[in-house]
């Protein structure tokens, strides 16, 4: 419920009145707290999704994929592949869609009010090899870190998102230096990828952990992909869709 109500500050706040959510029947047990927020909750029936949905989560699949096939990696740990859908949702909102509400307004720009700066936020490739610069003084300490660009912060300075490969952790910086990706690196992340006990690869999984094939997702549109914030593991869950109008 703490989730659902960070979704509606954030339409209201720029001014936004939802009037009704879509969901299947997994959010009925938040009907009252919808509805007191004078919202009506429609759910669907059983074995009904919301198809919008549904299709832009696939549509993330696929760009999780196409990522994915880009890097040299074998094995990813729980935080990059988590960071990989945040990259994919972030670019994804970043431009305006065929069908959308507005024809040259992103749906970042309407519900955040945030913008895009080519030279500021388009200067990292996801999943590229950097050394970040890190405060120091005259001591012997690093003066960089070992990191993977992840995604742009959004802020105004042009700050990236990183993760560090010395702790595994997640970052924020303005200052790198891109170089090329020594064989040291790729081995690095695949350490860290063993100390979570990762499959080879990215593989969606159902709420269970069983693996969903690509055969059976061809077929089956009631499987969709969330991210697991506790695990921060990327799953293939039974559908927790919603719609704000």
């Amino acid at each position: 419920m703490t989730a659902l109500k960070q979704v509606i500050d954030a339409y209201e706040a720029r001014g936004f009145k939802i009037q009704q959510i879509l969901a299947d029947r997994q959010f009925e047990h938040a009907r009252k707290h919808i509805e007191m927020m004078g919202i009506t909750l429609n759910i669907t029936s059983r074995d009904e999704h919301v198809q919008e949905i549904e299709r832009f989560i696939r549509t993330v699949k696929e760009r999780v994929w196409a990522i994915v096939n880009t890097l040299p990696f074998k094995q990813y740990p729980n935080r990059l592949i988590v960071e990989t859908v945040y990259n994919t949702i972030f670019w994804l909102n970043c431009f305006p869609h065929k069908n959308g509400i507005h024809p040259t307004l992103s749906p970042g720009t309407i519900i955040t009010g945030s913008t895009i700066d080519y030279n500021k936020h388009c200067v990292l490739q996801f999943g590229s090899y950097v050394q970040v610069h890190e405060p120091h003084n005259n001591s012997l300490m690093p003066r960089t870190t070992r990191a993977i660009a992840l995604r742009p912060s959004g802020d105004s300075q042009g700050g990236y998102y990183f993760m560090s490969l010395s702790s595994g952790k997640i970052i924020i910086r303005n200052k790198w230096t891109k170089l090329p990706m020594p064989a040291k690196v790729i081995a690095t992340v695949h350490q860290l990828a063993a100390a979570c006990k990762k499959y080879k690869g990215i593989v969606f999984t159902d709420k269970d952990g069983n693996i969903i094939n690509n055969e059976n997702d061809e077929h089956n549109t009631s499987e969709i992909t969330v991210v697991d914030a506790v695990s921060e593991s990327v799953t293939v869950q039974k559908s927790k869709s919603l719609i704000l109008r």
